[in-house]
């Protein structure tokens, strides 16, 4: 196969980076790619006309999105059909503005009212400009539309408590989400209400059209490439888009005559992925079964079909820290450029298992791709992904993989330059290979 030239791939994930603030224009991202590439859109509340060769998407709350091509071989009424896919996340953690988002005071100072989206480290955030970004539900006539915002001007900023009202506390900050992470809107200049204007007109609509929104703080500092030798990339929202980004791109390059290839983004894997539009909605049940359906499949074929499938979830992995190493696992550990990492965990909190691995490995290995491998130190509990969560709707046989990065959850993380390029290659390679599972006794690589 083709080997992904790695200074387009950093290039373009830098773009794909500044491009999606938020899991909301992530998936916009994501489906002008799709349109550009000739896929069909099909909306869930539409009746779907599925073919064998055809291209299709749909899309959940504009923040999730699910996408599959039917090989041109694939005809469920004559011979079994399989599913290959990989899953990403678009959302990131970050501080989510409530509905009433002003505080006054003290003094002439105004304030926004935020809540913490996800487990991010708060200190990061301290001390820098900051916009909102996200979705605005206007009302247009008797219609109530959603519109994309993204407020590129610096509107707020989380000042840090000067060291010398708390000395212990400035050299090792403990922060109260409610107390210390309070962003300053205003000094006196603006009243109450000034936000409301700020999102409208980023809307484009009145103040009094503007009916609610999903909105979200956002760093403005740019992503980019970095270092003496350009090793680095650095910037927000790493984690997870630059999986998405490495994902897309493998879905969108590959073509496999004998499967269904599937592509996923999906939003709130870091809040727990319980929402309608998470991984453990029937988001991707509901496509998979619509798409077997649409091609004729009973649906004792769909359970075959699912029976006979692998999906690949894809979030970043955390590589050794450069100070910290012996936070790692002495011999279960990563490192940035050294390709794509497949985690594994006793206690499932990864769906890798022994079989998924050993089939993933023969297709990375048959291709020449180079991988790493991640298991946490076993004193230590790591984070769940996605990929265990998207099982409990649809049961397949999966692994766990990411990108190596540094700093996970602060607002500007760290990742290899070259590993957005290998990871590309290994998700091709996956996309490329026509895998026949049965059961858990055997998979052969065509």
């Amino acid at each position: 196969m083709t080997k992904t030239d790695e200074r387009d791939a950093a290039a373009g994930l830098v773009e794909f980076l500044r491009a999606c603030p938020t899991a909301f224009h992530a998936v916009d991202q994501i489906r002008r790619r799709l349109d550009a590439a000739g896929f069909a859109y099909l909306s869930e509340g539409a009746a779907w006309d599925v073919r064998a060769g055809g291209s299709y998407y749909t899309v959940r709350n504009n923040s999730s999105v699910v996408a599959w091509k039917v090989g041109a071989d694939v005809d469920p009424t004559a011979a079994p059909h399989h599913f290959q896919m990989c899953a990403a996340h678009g959302d990131s953690p970050s501080y989510k503005v409530k509905a009433v988002p002003e505080l006054a005071g003290p003094g002439e100072y105004l304030r926004l009212d935020v809540e913490g989206y996800g487990g991010m480290l708060d200190h990061t955030w301290l001390d820098r400009p900051l916009g909102v970004a996200g979705r605005a539900l206007v009302r247009v006539g008797a219609r109530v539309e959603s519109r994309l915002v993204d407020v590129r001007e610096d509107v707020c900023l989380i000042p840090s408590l000067a060291i010398h009202f708390d000395r212990e506390r400035g050299l090792a900050p403990r922060l109260n989400r409610a107390v210390d992470l309070c962003p300053l809107f205003s000094a006196g200049a603006l009243e109450r209400g000034a936000f409301a204007r700020v999102v409208a007109e980023a809307a484009g609509c009145a103040v009094e059209d503007l009916l609610g929104y999903d909105l979200f703080l956002v760093a403005h500092e740019e992503p980019r490439v970095w270092g003496v030798a350009g090793e680095f990339v650095s910037g927000g929202h790493i984690d997870d888009l630059q999986c998405a980004y490495a994902a897309l791109r493998a879905f969108l390059a590959t073509d496999n005559a004998r499967d269904v290839s599937v592509f996923a983004c999906f939003d709130n894997e870091e809040v727990g992925s319980l929402t309608k539009q998470g991984a453990s909605s029937t988001l991707l049940a509901d496509a998979l079964a619509r798409v077997s359906a649409g091609l004729g499949a009973t649906d004792e074929a769909h359970r075959r079909a699912l029976a006979a499938s692998m999906l690949l979830s894809c979030d970043n992995a955390h590589a050794v820290h450069p100070n910290h190493a012996a936070e790692c696992d002495e011999a279960n550990r990563c490192a940035l450029n050294g390709g794509l990492v497949v985690k594994e965990s006793a206690n499932q909190l990864y769906c890798t298992d022994a079989f998924s691995r050993a089939a993933l490995v023969a297709v990375l290995e048959r291709a020449g791709v180079p991988y790493q491998v991640f298991a946490n130190r076993s004193d230590k509990r790591g984070g769940s992904t996605l990929g265990n969560l998207s099982n409990a709707q649809v049961s397949v046989h999966a692994v766990d993989v990411g990108c190596p990065q540094l700093a996970m959850h602060s607002v500007f993380e760290t990742a290899g330059a070259r590993d957005t390029a290998l990871a590309i290659d290994a998700l091709a390679a996956f996309y490329e290979t026509d895998l026949v599972i049965d059961g858990a006794d055997s998979v052969e690589l065509r």
